[in-house]
This record gives structure tokens, sequence and C-alpha cells, in this order.
């Protein structure tokens, strides 16, 4: 039997494999098997400003943005609200009003 790590929310002992990724079934905590969980709690993102970005801000596009599959571009000076930070090449998980579901790079966004 492996041995897997405890988890890093709560330090249970009872963690379990989920595809790629490892499990608490205490806290429902889910972390990746390979990446160093302390890594991931301490990334940064930033916006086009230097301002640092926390999920639940709210931000404005800072330039017109043309939109792949839409035949209208998304506005500079949009505020977007209740934002969701991701990995990726886009880093913002966002709902804009008009456009739906989207995500955009935290470059073209400042702290609202």
């Amino acid at each position: 039997m492996s041995t897997l790590p405890n988890c890093p929310e709560c330090n249970s002992e009872y963690t379990y494999e989920v595809g790629t990724l490892l499990a608490c079934p205490e806290c429902a905590y889910e972390w990746s098997n390979t990446a160093d969980p302390a890594s991931e709690k301490n990334r940064v993102w930033k916006d086009a400003h230097g301002n640092v970005l926390q999920d639940g801000d709210t931000v404005t596009v800072i330039k017109d943005l043309k939109v792949k599959g839409a035949s209208s571009v998304l506005k500079g000076g949009t505020k977007v609200r209740n934002i969701r930070l991701i990995d990726g090449d886009h880093n913002i998980d966002c709902k804009i009003e008009g456009f739906g579901q989207m995500e955009l790079k935290s470059e073209f966004v400042k702290k609202a």
C-alpha cells in the first residue's frame, strides 16, 4: 500500500487519489499530486498597474478586447464583478453581462 501525504488544510491522514488529484474526505480539499500546495497558496495575480488581485474583486477592462466567436468587442471601461482567479494563460474567470462566461488576462484589467 502506498503512503499518501496528509491533507495540507486539516492534516488528515485519510487522503485518497481522484484521478490526478489528491482529496481529503474530512475537509473536502483537493490538491495536485505533483505540485507543492504551499506554493499554490503563495501564488499572486496582479492587474495591469501592479495591484494584487483576489477572488471576488471587481475589475475594469482597460482597453477594447476582441472576443473570439462574437461579432462585437468588449469595450474598455466595462466593469467585471466577482472575479475568480485560475491558473493558465487567461487567469481570470468571470461572467460579463451581454457576453456571458469568459476568461480574461489580468494584464488587460485594473482593480476597481
